[in-house]
């Protein structure tokens, strides 16, 4: 019985990819001359359709090309992506209460655990803009704690869990582009 239930899904699949095939041949074919869409499976084409269909973990149009770090303020959310445009990582973050504005920006500092202006132990700490004084920088806390934010306290740190605190600073090294869209 299991033999067959595997052949089932096999040919199931099998003919969902022969469909897919066939409508993004169609697609192109049939597409106006001039018209430019990415390739069927290609990390554009993954992140085009997730942003077409409101997908919250789309990368964001226009943030960018290259190996960069994106971090959209309206989403609270981080994507770490590859040369090839590529999404390695995604991931939710929580803000601080000062924001950096919308434009480019490179890693210019990091450390490997401080106490955030919080007064909670942070680590991973990758900084990259500064406002008024105030460092902006992704972090996470060591114990693992959401920042308690206090809108008259001038606080720069993004808080990310741990785990993604590590990605960030396994990806985000000095020099490392870093865009910010709204």
């Amino acid at each position: 019985m299991a033999g067959t239930s595997s052949a089932i899904v096999a040919g199931l699949t099998a003919a969902a990819l022969a469909a897919i095939g066939y409508l993004g041949h169609r697609a192109a074919v049939t597409a106006p001359a001039g018209s430019h869409h990415p390739a069927p499976g290609t990390a554009t084409a993954v992140q085009k359709a997730l942003r077409d269909n409101g997908h919250p973990a789309a990368l964001p149009a226009r943030s960018g090309t290259g190996e960069r770090v994106v971090y959209a303020l309206g989403k609270d959310r981080v994507w770490l992506v590859e040369e090839s445009g590529r999404v390695r990582r995604t991931y939710g973050v929580s803000p601080s209460t000062v924001d950096p504005e919308p434009g480019t920006y490179r890693v210019t500092s990091r450390s490997a655990a401080v106490t955030g202006s919080d007064g909670v132990p942070v680590e991973h700490v990758v900084r990259f803009a500064s406002v008024e004084g105030t460092a902006i920088g992704f972090s996470a806390a060591v114990d693992g704690s959401a920042p308690r934010l206090d809108p008259e306290q001038r606080t720069g740190g993004i808080r990310e869990t741990r785990a993604d605190g590590e990605a960030m600073w396994g990806f985000a090294t000095i020099g490392r582009k870093v865009v910010v869209v709204r």
